[in-house]
């Protein structure tokens, strides 16, 4: 019997809409050779088999073996072929390569998106040897729209998604390549001591670049003291603190001035009282979950999408790659509300379905997918972790405030005159929670109630003291913070700046959750940065990202867009070949002193130099004292593990502290001395 071949991008999601699409006693679970799952069904009398993916099957890959550069000649390879890594991959590949033999007809059903519909095109071009097939479109992997997707299959591939796909696919493997090959060549050829692998590519350059800028900002940066004046204040038997109204002092002189005060009572000069209101949220888009889910849980951007991904496999929200701050009436929200109504988040619902179901919604769209939403199937929740279920409250609570009522605040500014100064008492309080009791795990509101006073009124003055303090650098970026600065300067997408910060940390040019620029990566933009600053340009970035759109939108072809980008490419190689032999010294100079200072994890207890990390040629490594012979204090690592320098001291025995990760197994910290009552419990038996 024929067949139509379905094809998805992942196996969870193959299962799924096989079981939502087969009729009843007809979907057979098939195991091939390779130990690879996929389904058969019947559906109105007719056979289909769907099987799945694991993303990408196909990537591009240089067709010359020779390592110079520039390169322009690449093809499409299997994954498996080009990396390693991907070795997973290749039983799923010829699992699609034998069955799609006796197929008479394709369905392409991996996500609709552009990443989706590149892998689905070259799975249908190399492995079926067919250049078109139905698709379907669907946002959601519920029953309704599975169902409605397969019913209105769009007749032909979404060609304006795989052309704008495959034209990013190659300006990155074109700009990363090229670029990469040439900072390594230029570090190979002028240096016998430094060698490393170099890397860069069209986005990545520009984000560490902006997280390098950040870096320079902090370290230029030099602390000033000032002052900050309270008084405490007695009203109605109760203490409050009221702060001087000229805010930070600079002069120590003034300071003291106003500490000679020994009035007992103040009397109020001013009252203003505002009250304001707080609109709900917009609905989650990609970059803002990431964000969301960064300040509340600390899930990395590349973890959250991964949990999301589940949740929407599970079909319990929709698809969480989207630009959309939107969420239409077609989704049905009074459907979506009853189903959470059944699973603890009754009362909001209940109170949220007695008035008008229009959700706030903000200014951004996405041609292919809504904002990010819990569906009304929730049979399986009960499938899903602690980490999913925290992702899915997120989700829900975002959906619900979207709903509610405008927050209502009061603030209540109080100025209290002590002697010839003025001290400012501030309160805020919540009239009306509105949205607010909807999203309050996720929430943290400032309350203070004042109690009820005169103009006139007399105070107690029951003390005024200064707090001597000092101005902070400028913050860090943190892996939301630059997430949202990525997006506001259209660097990436929101389907890859996640997977470029993952790259950078994994390049060892960034470290910690607050980001901080490693040696290495000051290196390379410091080197860029004098020679060859077009590789950092945000300028050039953001042109092929309009470019690409030109293409989704079919006003460019793809053709002329790789072409015009070849020539911008060759002249920034032909600028970084006049300047390559200084690149390369000035990076095998910096590279060298980068790797001696990542070398050091603190200062010695015994004689004050630097404590470093010795490897030996038996792939061992311990912690010794920079003045040996002279100071011999040494102390043991972990073996077969990457040692990273926290610069912390431990508080029990004074020795740094190191993070220690080892392959497979969940990383940890702990001090250098063996012999600390921190480890006290690590050799007892459990």
């Amino acid at each position: 019997m024929s067949y139509t071949l379905m094809i998805a991008e992942k196996p969870l999601a193959a299962k799924r809409i096989a079981e939502i699409l087969a009729e009843k006693g007809t979907l057979k679970k098939r195991v091939s050779e390779e130990k690879v799952e996929y389904y058969e069904f019947k559906r109105n009398g007719k056979k289909y088999v769907i099987v799945a993916a694991v993303g990408h099957l196909f990537g591009l890959h240089n067709k010359l073996t020779s390592w110079t550069y520039p390169v322009f000649d690449y093809h499409w390879v299997p994954v498996f072929e080009a990396n390693k890594k991907a070795s997973f991959a290749k039983k799923y590949f010829k699992v699609i390569e034998e069955i799609a033999k006796d197929a008479k007809d394709f369905i392409v059903c991996t996500d609709y998106d552009i990443e989706g519909s590149v892998i689905g095109y070259n799975i249908l071009n190399f492995l079926c040897r067919k250049n078109n097939a139905k698709r379907m479109k669907f946002s959601t992997l519920t029953k309704d729209e599975i169902i409605n997707s397969f019913e209105n299959l769009m007749p032909s591939l979404d060609y304006s998604q795989i052309e704008a796909g495959l034209t990013r696919h190659i300006l990155d493997w074109l700009y990363g390549i090229n670029l990469t090959r040439a900072l390594t060549l230029s570090l190979k050829n002028n240096s016998k001591k430094a060698f490393s692998i170099i890397s860069t590519g069209r986005v990545q350059g520009p984000t560490l670049a902006i997280l390098y800028k950040k870096e320079k900002e902090i370290r230029r940066f030099k602390p000033k003291t000032f002052w900050q004046i309270i008084a405490k204040i007695k009203i109605d038997r109760k203490t409050f603190i009221a702060s001087f109204s000229k805010g930070k002092i600079w002069k120590k002189e003034e300071v003291e001035a106003i500490l000679r005060l020994r009035e007992k009572d103040g009397v109020i000069v001013d009252l203003k009282r505002k009250v304001y209101k707080q609109k709900p949220p917009f609905p989650f888009n990609t970059t803002d979950l990431q964000t969301e889910a960064y300040n509340q849980f600390k899930f990395s951007p590349t973890q959250t999408l991964q949990i999301a991904e589940t949740l929407y496999q599970l079909g319990l929200i929709s698809y969480p790659r989207t630009s959309s701050q939107k969420l239409p009436q077609s989704i049905n929200y009074e459907k979506i509300l009853k189903s959470l109504g059944k699973i603890g988040y009754g009362k909001y619902v209940s109170e949220i379905l007695k008035g008008e179901l229009k959700p706030r919604e903000g200014t951004k769209t996405d041609p292919a997918h809504p904002a990010i939403y819990p569906t009304f199937e929730v049979d399986n929740l009960k499938k899903i972790g602690k980490n999913e279920r925290k992702l899915y409250d997120l989700i829900v609570r975002r959906f619900l405030a979207c709903f509610g009522k405008e927050a209502k605040r009061e603030s209540l500014t109080i100025k209290i005159r002590i002697g010839e100064n003025i001290f400012v008492l501030n309160g805020k309080r919540t009239l009306e929670a509105g949205w607010t009791k909807y999203y309050s795990p996720y929430l943290s509101f400032e309350e203070q109630i004042l109690p009820e006073v005169k103009v006139g009124q007399k105070v107690k003055v029951l003390g005024i003291k200064a707090e001597e303090k000092q101005t902070q650098p400028p913050q860090r970026y943190t892996q939301g913070s630059i997430l949202r600065e990525m997006e506001k300067r259209n660097l990436g997408t929101k389907a890859t700046r996640a997977e470029i910060l993952r790259t950078l940390y994994e390049r060892g040019y960034i470290v910690g959750k607050s980001i901080k620029v490693t040696k290495l990566g000051e290196v390379v933009v410091k080197v860029l940065e004098k020679y060859c600053p077009k590789i950092l340009s945000e300028e050039l970035t953001r042109k092929l990202e309009f470019e690409t759109d030109l293409v989704f939108n079919g006003k460019k072809k793809r053709e002329k867009v790789i072409e015009e980008a070849k020539e911008l490419l060759l002249n920034i190689l032909k600028e970084f070949k006049q300047n390559e032999k200084q690149i390369g010294k000035k990076l095998a100079k910096y590279l060298l002193e980068a790797r001696e200072e990542e070398r050091i994890v603190g200062k010695c207890p015994l004689c004050g130099n630097d404590l470093v990390i010795i490897k030996l040629k038996n792939g061992k490594a311990f912690v010794g004292c920079k003045s040996y012979p002279k100071c011999k204090n040494a102390y043991p690592l972990p073996s077969n593990a990457k040692i990273v320098p926290l610069h912390k001291t431990c508080e029990k025995c004074g020795t740094p502290i190191v993070q220690i990760f080892r392959k497979g197994k969940r990383p940890f910290k702990m001090c250098l001395d063996p012999k600390c009552e921190t480890k006290a419990k690590w050799n007892r038996k459990t």
